[in-house]
């Protein structure tokens, strides 16, 4: 199967064209948050959630917890998906899935440890799709994306392997790890931001580089998966 791209942190509609054009499956699109690159203004997020063509998807990036919050912010911005950052209440989840029942819900894990499996039975009645990243919600100042760190590939495996909810990998992959992380981990997508920028521009050729890897892994996995 291949491997879905999500490209995060886009800034403008020029990065959201570069980004459509190399052939990314989706965009991430980072409303306020405590800390991490890329956040833009909630006008910015719409004015690209309006444009971008099928079947293209848009994240929306919140920090909000509380689904009455969340909800509002979907309307603001028009996404096609939003991606909730913090470990919100489960209550807050299954609420939100009432309340917003055709956007499609990411939840985002972040993997500290091995108990990050803990968190995916609570979750996974209400949500599409797991995005796993490196972030650390309990630290004084939150960090809940956009670290840049790779986390543990073998606690992400188990994950994949314990839900059959689609997942995403994030945290610290470019062109020289893609192909480790979908040997690895075999996610249904990736999900990254740094490692396709330079001085937190979107870099084309990086991304181009990125795009290449990941396919040719696809392609060779493949292959041999025919061949046994």
């Amino acid at each position: 199967m291949r491997t879905r791209i999500k490209i995060c942190c886009i800034a403008s509609l020029d990065e959201a064209r570069i980004a459509v054009g190399a052939g990314a499956d989706a965009l991430g699109l980072v409303a306020r948050m405590p800390s991490g690159p890329g956040p833009i203004p909630d006008s910015i997020i719409a004015s690209v959630t309006a444009v971008v063509p099928p079947p293209v998807a848009t994240f929306l990036l919140t920090s909000e917890t509380l689904a009455d919050a969340i909800s509002a912010h979907v309307r603001a911005t028009r996404p096609t998906a939003v991606q909730i950052v913090s470990h919100i209440d489960p209550a807050q989840s299954e609420k939100l899935a009432r309340l917003e029942p055709h956007l499609r819900r990411v939840q985002v894990i972040h993997v500290e440890g091995p108990d990050a499996l803990d968190l995916i039975p609570a979750y996974a009645p209400h949500v599409h799709a797991f995005l796993l990243d490196s972030g650390r919600p309990n630290a004084a100042i939150a960090e809940l994306g956009g670290t840049g760190r790779a986390h543990d590939w073998s606690v992400s495996a188990a994950i994949v392997r314990a839900t059959d909810r689609p997942v995403f990998l994030a945290g610290g992959l470019s062109a020289a790890n893609v192909a480790d992380a979908i040997r690895r981990v075999r996610p249904f997508g990736l999900d990254l931001c740094s490692g396709v920028r330079n001085d937190g521009r979107l870099d084309p050729g990086k991304l181009a580089a990125f795009m290449r890897a990941a396919r040719q892994t696809d392609a060779e996995l493949e292959s041999t998966s025919r061949a046994g």
